[in-house]
């Protein structure tokens, strides 16, 4: 069982400025959802040096930051939009399927009433490893004379794409591979940055992140493009428990009008653009043969870790399913 938690200073921010101005300083983190962070408290993950020392309330901002609209075609949603709004959406399930369906597979019911899209894209790994509670194992994302322990341990859910800055802890999100997929942009408080740019694998002393987001920074609106006509996207996911699991494996695909995007999560540090099935499959119809075919373009180069190799069939699996998904 976790200890107490440590004293913490909340800060209640009433604008993005006042928000990003408190997230300056050092130990500083956003709370909103509370999913993510909260566990990483609850339980000591981290290191004294990286321990919270403030949380900054996101929920607080105003206007607020959980809204789902069209603009000019396009799907707008805030960074505080919950994952079972963006589920339950008709809106966002009559053009952007992929997402939808990516939200509604997230987590449990009560997580998707209290989880955001922005703390969805933004959440720590989870490998077992680093989530160990009391930091038991200082790894190298946390400290970088640290090892990647799961490299030589027990690595059944890891990278099967090699490590990431000498980590083979994988990204865990859900909706992360949807929104590629979709070729969304993620709009932060300083910039607006298209989603195959967004995701990054920092190792301290540079944070222990999944994005480039820099220091005070802060994820405020998601943009999607509007589908081209004849588009259909679909996300696929396994998982041991389908009702609140982390993926084992999850896909996304858009495929139409002469062009493919496909993702896959939890497969590498970052989510995983499948460009080798992209080109495969953009120009033929989609059936169980090619379908197949794409799976085995997107596993090429794949590796196992020793005792992940399963995950390959499950990864080529997942691929052909989310394009059968969109015929």
């Amino acid at each position: 069982m976790g200890n107490p938690l440590r004293l913490f200073k909340h800060v209640n921010a009433t604008t993005i400025a006042e928000a990003t101005s408190a997230l300056a300083g050092n130990h500083a983190e956003v709370i909103a959802g509370g999913t993510d962070i909260l566990g990483t408290m609850k339980f000591f993950i981290l290191p004294q040096n990286l321990y919270p020392e403030v949380l900054v309330n996101l929920k607080t901002i105003s206007p607020s930051l959980d809204y789902i609209k069209e603009d000019g075609g396009n799907l707008i949603i805030g960074a505080l939009t919950r994952l079972e709004d963006i589920a339950k959406s008709n809106l966002v399930k009559s053009k952007w399927a992929a997402l939808a369906e990516a939200a509604h597979r997230t987590a449990s019911p009560h997580i998707r009433e209290m989880g955001t899209i922005g703390g969805n894209i933004c959440q720590h790994n989870r490998c077992w490893y680093f989530w160990k509670e009391d930091n038991r194992f200082n790894c190298l994302r946390k400290d970088s004379s640290g090892l990647c322990y799961a490299l030589l341990g027990d690595n059944r859910y890891h990278s099967i794409f090699g490590a990431s800055s000498g980590c083979v802890a994988v990204n865990p999100s859900d909706t992360a591979p949807a929104l590629v997929a979709l070729n969304a942009t993620v709009v932060t408080s300083k910039r607006s940055i298209p989603i195959d740019d967004f995701f990054a694998v920092k190792v301290a002393p540079n944070g222990v992140g999944s994005t480039i987001l820099e220091k005070g920074e802060i994820v405020t609106e998601i943009q999607v493009p509007a589908p081209a006509s004849g588009v259909k996207s679909a996300f696929v996911k396994f998982a041991l428990r389908t009702s609140i699991d982390f993926p084992i494996v999850n896909c996304a695909a858009a495929i139409g009008g002469g062009d493919a995007r496909i993702c896959m999560n939890a497969v590498f540090g970052i989510p995983r653009r499948l460009t080798g099935a992209e080109d495969y499959i953009k120009d033929k119809a989609i059936d169980e043969t090619s379908a197949e075919a794409a799976g085995a373009e997107a596993v090429k180069g794949a590796m196992d870790l020793g005792y992940n190799k399963w995950k390959i069939q499950v990864a080529k699996g997942m691929v052909k399913k989310a394009l059968v998904a969109c015929k």
